[in-house]
């Protein structure tokens, strides 16, 4: 009788998981809303002075950065996405307590930390080396025949 107490009840720790989690998903999506904002203007931005590149090993390597910071915005999107889902889910432990707790919610925690830890990476990989190939591609470019006047 006791046993079968103890799983309609929740324990207090287990509440309190659920609602850090939560609150952690929060924080996520934020800076996932502003590493996407980020990666899209940086996009725009590329696409904007694309046209002032002459020399094709310059154009080559700006395509490749922009095609990586493409696939980067969209994987961001996607983990937003993932994220926003696993959410509810745990808002639902969080206003049912006497759920039993989900493994399945538990794995997903762990995997969308080291998914998140891992776009962090690769979004600060991105932006250094887009610094460092725009960097190389103003030092090596001449200046357009119109703003040499």
């Amino acid at each position: 009788m006791e046993t079968s107490n103890m799983k309609t009840t929740p324990r207090p720790e287990s509440k309190t998981r659920w609602e850090q989690w939560y609150v952690l998903a929060n924080h996520w999506k934020s800076d996932l809303e502003f590493y996407v904002e980020d990666l899209r203007f940086l996009h725009h931005l590329v696409d904007k002075y694309l046209l002032w590149i002459t020399k094709p090993e310059n154009l080559a390597m700006v395509k490749k950065i922009q095609a990586r910071t493409f696939a980067l915005k969209k994987d961001g999107l996607g983990l937003e996405a993932e994220i926003t889902k696993h959410q509810k889910a745990l808002g639902q432990m969080v206003e049912d307590p006497s759920r039993e707790p989900s493994a399945e919610v538990n794995a997903k925690q762990g995997q969308l930390e080291e998914q998140f830890a891992h776009f962090v990476k690769r979004f600060r990989d991105n932006r250094k080396e887009t610094f460092k190939i725009t960097e190389y591609v103003i030092d090596s470019e001449s200046l357009p025949p119109i703003l040499e006047r």
